[in-house]
């Protein structure tokens, strides 16, 4: 017994100064170099920090961009999806009902044009991002709104949509704050 105890003690001890000391400390340190330097990448507009680059928010106003929308009410402390699949009677209920308030808002798109993302919730409830396809489908209405040309908006959209990581990695995606924050800089 002695032969295996004192080993397994010694191993424990090391993982647990491994595992419980010197990792996290590495991953802060790492953290320190990253944009946000481990605190999260804040969005500013006019001095002060209107959301993080990386959490959803909610946006109903039709002069906005809308979000996906979120099974976490865009809670941080809260994030998850909804865990419904596509034949649970109360996912379709609420994603029908999404589609109907989107044509609603959005009279001039047909239903078979709006991507799924904006009337499906994310897996983490939080996603910041959607397609240009999402953002594009939502310009005219923008546009109508604020009085601004249809080129215009699409003009911001295309500034703002990130590109795939070198290329390759990821579909190309715009943040919908960055997106919002944009739209209020130009009516300055």
């Amino acid at each position: 017994m002695k032969t295996y105890l004192l080993p397994s003690i010694k191993l424990t001890l090391i993982l647990l100064v491994l595992l419980s000391g010197l990792y996290p400390l590495a991953i802060v340190g790492i953290g320190k170099f990253t944009p946000g330097h481990g605190e999260g990448e804040t969005i500013q507009y006019k001095g002060r920090t209107v959301g993080y680059v990386l959490i959803g928010q909610k946006f109903t106003k039709d002069q906005y961009f809308w979000s996906r929308p979120s099974a976490a009410n865009y809670q941080a402390d809260a994030g998850a999806g909804s865990n419904k699949g596509p034949t649970n009677p109360d996912y379709l209920k609420d994603v029908k009902a999404r589609i109907d308030t989107f044509l609603k808002h959005n009279p001039d798109v047909k239903r078979g044009d709006i991507p799924a993302e904006l009337v499906t919730s994310s897996g983490s409830g939080l996603d910041p991002n959607l397609s240009p396809a999402g953002a594009k489908v939502q310009v005219a209405r923008i546009a109508k709104i604020r009085h601004l040309s249809v080129d215009q908006v699409n003009k911001i959209v295309d500034d703002n949509t990130e590109q795939p990581l070198l290329g390759l990695f990821g579909p190309p995606k715009v943040n919908v704050l960055k997106l919002n924050v944009a739209l209020d800089e130009l009516k300055q």
